[in-house]
């Protein structure tokens, strides 16, 4: 599509005439935000134990390097200050423990049941479930219970070098602080059990953690409830003998826990008849609180840590959200496209199809053309093999390279040159309007090549005296290369697909620059061609829509045009169409509330047009961030699965508007990674374009820099013969 500036700034020269070569904010923030989003979801991973967990667990060791004292003793060992102590718990005082919590299911019913029956006790918490939870960390410190550290991710110290282990402490404790403001000398190995238990592996570990401040905590009575034996069961397993005194090994978290809650209920007031007390680890065995208060600079990096924590749980919970809304939008567009799209093709390619009498009156083509000097020759003599009659003006929109001096020297009948300063395409297209002889107007971009039948095709719906406007089917000329294969399935498979659908739906939103006619009746009361937006096609056909006209797709005025060739045109062209289309939604916001076609339009258009537009888009790069995570992180075999599963319809999707548009099947190989790079790129462009819109940007048209490759059909030969000599693309302002 031709576009063009009336102006260009040059950029400012700093000191010395070198450029001064800014980021631009519109290109800064969209980068922010991927990495922003990127590190959220990574957090997520970590506190979920997707990332750096490992499950291993070390096999049982020889204990002769494990004091006697050690094997023989009490669940307390104390290593620190380079010395070893066995504690024990008094007789008829209890210690409960819960390992693995807290649970947002569990860990509240336990604490309520703790509550009620006025007893204490010890949560040894791993550091993911205290960030994810922190407010019940808090209320267990509010209620009297003890904290204790259960590593961050719960790995088998055994198996880990001592920078793990400081890790796995640190962040354990940045958990804690973060959430009650706490820090605790109490610590539970994973897959710990009784002392008896400590082997030649695991003792260097406790006597590690020992240096390091930490009491070790293992238990002496275990009442196996992870096992889901029974609520009799796990009360006899965790019952002492002889009324002795015990550390009681229990869990809030790690799967259904529902014995546990009632095994407590019955458990501590029976025992309480008995005669038992059930303490904190520090009451019980009469030594000062296991817990310190954290102030300054260390309190708010734990507040920070949580606060970081709970961010990245929202925003991935909104990442899911958008991707179950990805897939339905995704599901929903294909099969109403599949759908749709065959029933329009089933109807307008029936013998007896008519769009009414006849179309065989003259047709004025308007050529807007600024610097087409590669092209116009092309276009031109294309339009000189109509088998329609037809009158083409050229309006020269202040070339600068020869462009109408060309089309003079063609001395061609029926071809007339007009000439303006540059004024914009919209300005170029109204005064192509006043100077039209006839009533049914076609206009195309001055890069593209007509077939000799389009314009008899494309004007054919006029028949019918509802219809005020016709959309053709433009393809890519130039798809001998990857970029452009990418782009010729895009305007096959999206473009023309989404044309049949809406033409059934009666809410075409886009007229292509590149092949388009109108009745001049319908476009003088809207005003011709608007320059509010930067995209007037989509302009002019919602406001026709909202004036009353059908505007219908007809699948055989092909045309050809030149796709952008280069990373940089095409980040250029779709900018503008994004921003473009967003802007001519918020133009015709209003025919949501209104009545009649304007209000149909609004109520029907509008949604689908910013579902499928401008929200699917900008969500479908959430199925590659949730494939990329999945395989790395994730169920990988799964994930994959999935992503064939949405490309395999995609594929069908493709495959059968290949089958409907007569091409040939060989360039949906490169489809797959279409849909991983190309599609990041629309995503990036989509995300600048709501970002320029949020922040009250302005963009300047773009210029594309043609090449001349595609070329006039001959033959019935499909334009687009590459001219080498050429590789001059950039896009100028």
């Amino acid at each position: 599509m031709a576009s063009r500036s009336p102006r260009h700034r040059p950029p400012r020269q700093a000191r010395g005439g070198a450029l001064r070569r800014r980021v631009p904010l519109r290109l800064l923030l969209p980068v922010l935000v991927l990495v922003a989003l990127a590190a959220m979801l990574m957090l997520r991973g970590y506190v979920h134990s997707e990332i750096l967990a490992d499950h291993r667990v070390q096999k049982p060791a020889p204990t002769t390097q494990v004091p006697e004292e050690i094997l023989e003793g009490g669940p307390v060992i104390d290593a620190r200050a380079g010395k070893v102590q066995s504690l024990s718990v008094p007789d008829h005082r209890l210690v409960l423990t819960f390992d693995d919590g807290p649970d947002p299911t569990w860990t509240p019913r336990v604490l309520d049941v703790l509550k009620k029956h006025d007893a204490h006790a010890v949560f040894f918490v791993t550091g993911t479930m205290a960030s994810r939870y922190p407010d019940l960390v808090q209320r267990m410190v509010d209620e009297g219970h003890e904290i204790g550290l259960h590593t961050f991710n719960h790995p088998d110290l055994s198996l880990q070098s001592k920078k793990r282990i400081d890790w796995e402490l640190s962040q354990n404790q940045l958990a804690i602080t973060g959430a009650a403001g706490i820090r605790t000398s109490l610590f539970r190995p994973p897959y710990s059990s009784f002392s008896a238990a400590m082997d030649n592996e695991t003792w260097p570990v406790t006597q590690y953690i020992g240096s390091r401040g930490y009491l070790t905590v293992v238990n002496n009575t275990d009442s196996e409830d992870w096992k889901r034996p029974g609520v009799d069961e796990i009360i006899r397993r965790a019952t002492p003998e002889g009324g002795k005194g015990a550390i009681v090994l229990m869990h809030d978290s790690g799967g259904d826990r529902s014995q546990t809650v009632a095994a407590l209920d019955r458990f501590l007031p029976d025992l309480k008849d008995k005669g038992y007390e059930f303490d904190n680890l520090t009451e019980a065995l009469d030594a000062p609180s296991a817990h310190s208060p954290v102030t300054g600079a260390d309190l708010w990096k734990g507040k920070a840590w949580i606060f970081l924590v709970q961010a990245s749980e929202h925003i991935t919970d909104v990442l899911v959200v958008g991707l179950a809304i990805i897939g339905t939008l995704v599901i929903g567009r294909f099969v109403l496209m599949l759908l749709l799209s065959g029933f329009h093709a089933r109807r307008v390619r029936r013998k007896n199809f008519r769009w009414g009498p006849p179309v065989n009156e003259p047709v004025t083509v308007l050529v807007p053309a600024y610097n087409e000097a590669k092209c116009i020759e092309n276009t031109v003599n294309s339009l000189m093999a109509s088998e329609h009659p037809i009158e083409v003006l050229v309006i020269d929109d202040g070339s600068t390279d020869g462009t109408a001096r060309i089309v003079e020297a063609m001395g061609l009948p029926n071809v007339r040159v007009i000439r303006q300063l540059n004024a914009g395409k919209p300005a170029a297209l109204n005064r192509g309007l006043a100077n039209a002889r006839y009533d049914i107007v076609v206009m195309m971009d001055g890069d593209t090549v007509f077939e000799p039948s389009t314009v008899r095709e494309l004007v054919q719906p006029f028949g019918d005296p509802r219809v005020g406007a016709v959309a053709g089917n433009a393809k890519v000329g130039n798809k001998d290369s990857l970029i452009g294969a990418w782009q010729h399935i895009e305007y096959v498979m999206g473009f023309n697909l989404d044309r049949r659908m809406y033409d059934i739906l009666r809410c075409m939103p886009t007229i292509p620059g590149a092949v388009g006619a109108f009745r001049r009746s319908a476009l003088e009361p809207i005003g011709g061609m608007s320059d509010d937006t930067l995209a007037e096609d989509t302009d002019v056909t919602m406001a026709l829509h909202r004036a009353g006209w059908r505007v219908v797709y007809a699948e055989n005025a092909r045309a050809w045009t030149e796709a952008p060739e280069t990373v940089q045109q095409l980040w250029s062209q779709r900018y503008r169409w994004s921003y473009g289309t967003m802007q001519a939604i918020w133009k015709h916001r209003r025919a949501v509330i209104e009545k009649g076609p304007s209000g149909r339009f609004g109520r029907i258009g509008l949604p689908f047009v910013s579902l499928f537009m401008i929200v699917a888009p900008l969500l479908a790069p959430l199925i590659d961030v949730f494939l990329l995570y999945g395989i790395v992180f994730g169920p990988t075999e799964k994930t994959i699965m999935a992503w064939l599963g949405v490309l395999a319809i995609q594929a069908v999707c493709a495959a059968f508007a290949f089958r409907l548009d007569r091409e040939r099947m060989t360039h949906l190989i490169s489809l797959p990674l279409q849909q991983i790079l190309y599609r990041q790129l629309m995503y990036v462009v989509l995300l600048q374009s709501w970002i320029t819109a949020l922040t009250g940007g302005r963009l300047r048209w773009q210029k594309l820099r043609r090449t001349g490759v595609v070329g006039a059909p001959v033959a019935g030969a499909v334009p687009g013969q590459r001219d080498r000599r050429s590789d001059d693309r950039r896009p100028v302002a």
